[in-house]
């Protein structure tokens, strides 16, 4: 017998997962009632801007087909200033500026490691499009409250999604900044992994800074018979930083 399908929570609100990839919904399905009940919780009743990012945002990660990506990078929570998060771990929206300290250090060691000229702005989200998922393990924080949705649930959403390409197989590649995106390592089994310190201003000099990730990156990829990642992001003459 089919599965019921699931029943909205209204009928001008949409669910969560109608607007992610199909074959990440697919992949999503065991935690979907986890989804829902976050959903509820931290979200349906929460004031306009109160919690980031953006509702439409939360799962943007998942827009892109789970069979593109080649590349797993990543983060803890959205940045708690309003106006910032877009849905990509380490990413902001491209007004921001001055850009946060971490994304600041990743420009610097990029345009160090592998060229690229400075952005234009802080929107990596380019790179989604050359199979780079933006992961953050906790996908929703309150407004100037950082890491206030740890352990709220998230993290079984971003678990299964990890669980989901490991059991896809390669090529693939991930990134662990820090040591919470560390403690990931035994679920990604035989994935090749590059890791470092994480680029804050806390550790960036402690071992991010020449670290070179970028290029590291591309030649596990080259050796899983994959083509490499274009890491360049849109820039102009008035670029800010």
């Amino acid at each position: 017998m089919a599965d019921a399908p699931r029943s909205h929570p209204s009928a001008d609100r949409r669910h969560l997962l109608d607007d992610v990839a199909p074959d990440w919904a697919e992949a999503l399905a065991p935690v979907a009632e986890t989804i829902d009940r976050l959903d509820a919780e931290l979200l349906a009743d929460a004031a306009p801007g109160s919690v980031l990012p953006a509702r439409d945002d939360v799962l943007r990660v998942f827009r892109d087909p789970l069979a593109a990506v080649k590349v797993l990078v990543v983060g803890q929570d959205p940045y708690p200033t309003p106006g910032h998060p877009m849905g990509l771990s380490f990413s902001v929206q491209p007004h921001v500026r001055p850009l946060p300290r971490s994304l600041a250090n990743i420009v610097t060691e990029l345009r160090d490691d592998v060229g690229v000229p400075a952005p234009a702005n802080g929107d990596l989200s380019a790179w989604s499009a050359q199979g780079v998922m933006l992961c953050n393990r906790v996908l929703t924080v309150a407004a100037g409250e950082a890491g206030s949705h740890r352990r709220a649930g998230w993290e079984q959403v971003t678990d299964r999604a990890i669980e989901a390409l490991v059991e896809r197989g390669g090529p693939l590649v991930a990134v662990l900044w820090g040591r919470d995106a560390a403690t990931l390592r035994p679920a990604l089994r035989d994935v090749p992994v590059v890791e470092s310190a994480h680029p804050s201003p806390l550790s960036a000099r402690r071992g991010f800074f020449g670290s070179k990730p970028f290029s590291r990156v591309n030649e596990l990829l080259v050796a899983q018979g994959a083509q490499p990642v274009d890491w360049s992001l849109p820039s102009s003459e008035d670029a800010l930083f």
